[in-house]
């Protein structure tokens, strides 16, 4: 196994330059914030364009009679009362950025999946939290000025 190297560098103008980074490394709640408003305003793109970059699959004929007879139709598709958009909520620490639901019905309209009755109704998949190039580039140009 060989050695490790270490290299100091004797130069006060970059040891200037990185105790700043690393002075602002520490504290990295304000760009955790500022990526988890990208990660919600991603998503109500998401609810209110019906799925990015492809659409959501359309509503079952069945589903669509049912909410015209409740009064909930024509409509938006995971919008019948509004309550899965407004449940979606962030969190962020130092260490991290998150978004999420804590409707127990939340899941199966992200990932798709049984539901109903003895598991009998096929929910397709309509991922709501899903990020957009864009919101990567977002994500990235954020680090990156913080950085500066």
């Amino acid at each position: 196994m060989s050695e490790p190297i270490e290299i100091k560098l004797n130069n006060t103008e970059i040891e200037k330059y990185l105790l700043e980074l690393a002075k602002k490394a520490e504290n990295l709640r304000p760009v955790m914030k500022n990526i988890a408003g990208i990660l919600a305003y991603s998503t109500e793109e998401n609810f209110k364009s019906e799925g990015r970059p492809d659409k959501w699959k359309d509503l079952a004929d069945s589903t669509k009679k049912q909410r015209e007879k409740n009064g909930h139709w024509p409509g938006q598709i995971l919008q019948v009362t509004g309550q899965l958009a407004s449940s979606i909520n962030t969190y962020y620490d130092n260490d991290s950025a998150v978004i999420g639901s804590n409707l127990d019905y939340a899941a199966i309209h992200q990932l798709g999946g049984q539901a109903g009755k003895n598991k009998s109704v096929d929910i397709p998949t309509r991922p709501y939290i899903l990020l957009q190039q864009e919101d990567e580039k977002n994500i990235i140009d954020v680090i990156t000025d913080y950085l500066k």
